[in-house]
């Protein structure tokens, strides 16, 4: 399982690092996580459930936000898409994402 460098972490989750053990492990648990599409969507959101699945086991998504609530997820990319629109006036997610891990954007 990969981790965003600068991982967004819903107000009600209580203990993000135990969160990210947890999924790391695959042991289940009611969180939503948001991650990088692989097809030409930007971000996606799942149910930590469907990570239990054999299909992640061999091909991890890049887990980039992490919710108890899908509301909450929804607003986190909410939070990431204002913040990409400010810092680049776009709105190509993952591009503004790969930009700040790599520390090349100035304002944030």
């Amino acid at each position: 399982m990969k981790f965003y460098k600068y991982l967004y972490i819903g107000d009600t989750v209580k203990n993000p690092a135990k969160a990210k053990r947890r999924l790391r492990l695959h042991i289940g648990q009611l969180l939503y996580v948001i991650s990088l599409s692989k097809g030409l969507d930007q971000l996606e959101i799942y149910h930590s459930a469907y990570l239990k699945q054999r299909y992640y086991r061999h091909h991890p998504p890049v887990i980039i936000g992490i919710a108890s609530s899908h509301g909450e997820a929804v607003e986190l990319v909410v939070q990431i898409t204002k913040e990409c629109l400010l810092a680049t006036g776009e709105c190509d997610l993952k591009e503004y994402l790969k930009q700040k891990a790599k520390g090349s954007l100035d304002k944030i």
